[in-house]
């Protein structure tokens, strides 16, 4: 049945505004969810109502032909009008003003629609079409739709945002979420207490840096490592805020202040040939790069290490961070890339000569 009104239209830049909360840093494709033109698409199923339940639906090709004076005319009969006119096949094809041009109708069916709002549950799709049917497919999840509504008091809109995402996020975007937003609460602190393996406790000055060293040595350590020590540990401005000479003494390794040393140096002392381990935390910059990578193992090799039971991990926040996708393509092979919002993976970046392996099942 469909409704005989049309729903409430709020501003574009009230969607602009609210969809970064709708969609927080740790959701996938987070960049197609909280983009202008996801926005913009989410303006244009209001403009037309397509929400859930009302038997009305979007074309991608109808936000290319909105323009900003069509968006002003917000009465009903302009935008019921307008719904029927942007569907028409050759309508609309040289107006003025558009948004996008007609070619853009893939990215926003494709990125915005199919891999971001569809995924999400945030958009649903018209079911019992053809996928080469030209009709309209796509509608608002009504939940959803009402996050928008500016009448809503800023409690209540929060709270609305926080119940519909506990009903249609993956439980991995949630924690996710919370990882992230735990890390910005801890950031915030006069300081980022860390409890090392052997249950000494060291006080790390408050930023994102110290956030991904305490998780590191209490999370990363104990999930990767047999039995961890740490044997170093600075913060920005190279500041030593732990080390352990004994520890360090004992498989061989001197440390010295003047040397380039990475921002913390685990050992593994479970396995029969200790493996020690070099890590950068990377809040914005400074990972195992290649030449990195060479300068710290002259250092193990001195110790009298075998590279074989050497290992070097680049620390970051989350993979949808700026850092990561800045640094993804300097990070050097035979490194590994640990992430503090997805804390039981990690990534393996193997070369040649490592295994002898010529097939997928043989690295399974």
């Amino acid at each position: 049945m469909i409704r005989k009104s049309l729903p409430y239209l709020p501003s574009l830049q009230t969607i602009i505004n609210r969809m970064p909360l709708v969609f927080p840093d740790g959701i996938e494709h987070r960049n197609y969810l909280i983009r202008e033109m996801a926005a913009k698409t989410v303006f244009v199923m209001l403009y037309v109502g397509a929400i859930e339940g009302t038997n009305r639906w979007l074309r991608p090709d109808q936000v290319t032909k909105m323009t900003d004076l069509q968006a002003a005319g917000t009465s009903e009969k302009a935008r019921l009008l307008w719904a029927q006119e942007s569907l028409i096949p050759g309508k609309m094809k040289d107006v003025a003003g558009r948004w996008y041009a007609p070619n853009t109708r893939e990215p926003i069916r494709d990125e915005t629609l199919r891999y971001g709002l569809v995924l999400t549950g945030a958009v649903i799709e018209r079911s019992g079409l053809p996928t080469t049917s030209a009709k309209p497919r796509y509608a608002l999840n009504r939940g959803f739709a009402e996050l928008f509504d500016e009448r809503l008091s800023e409690e209540t809109t929060l709270r609305k945002i926080r119940s519909w995402q506990m009903k249609h996020l993956s439980q991995g975007a949630l924690a996710r979420i919370q990882i992230l937003k735990q890390g910005i609460v801890d950031a915030g602190q006069k300081g980022i207490l860390v409890s090392f393996p052997n249950r000494e406790t060291r006080m790390l000055a408050a930023g994102p840096s110290s956030v991904i060293s305490k998780d590191v040595i209490e999370v990363f350590a104990p999930a990767f490592l047999q039995r961890p020590g740490v044997i170093f540990l600075s913060e920005s401005g190279n500041k030593v805020v732990a080390r352990d000479d004994k520890l360090a003494r004992s498989i061989g390794l001197e440390i010295k202040a003047d040397r380039n040393l990475p921002d913390i140096i685990l050992v593994d002392i479970g396995p029969k040939n200790p493996l020690l381990v070099f890590i950068e935390v990377v809040a914005t910059d400074g990972a195992i790069t290649q030449s990195r990578k060479v300068a710290l193992l002259d250092i193990a090799y001195q110790a009298g290490f075998n590279s074989k039971h050497v290992a070097f991990v680049s620390a970051f926040l989350d993979r949808r961070t700026g850092a990561y996708r800045k640094l993804a393509s300097e990070l050097a092979w035979g490194s590994f890339a640990w992430f503090r919002s997805e804390p039981d993976m990690i990534i393996i970046l193997r070369q040649s000569g490592e295994k002898k392996a010529k097939h997928l099942f043989e690295l399974a």
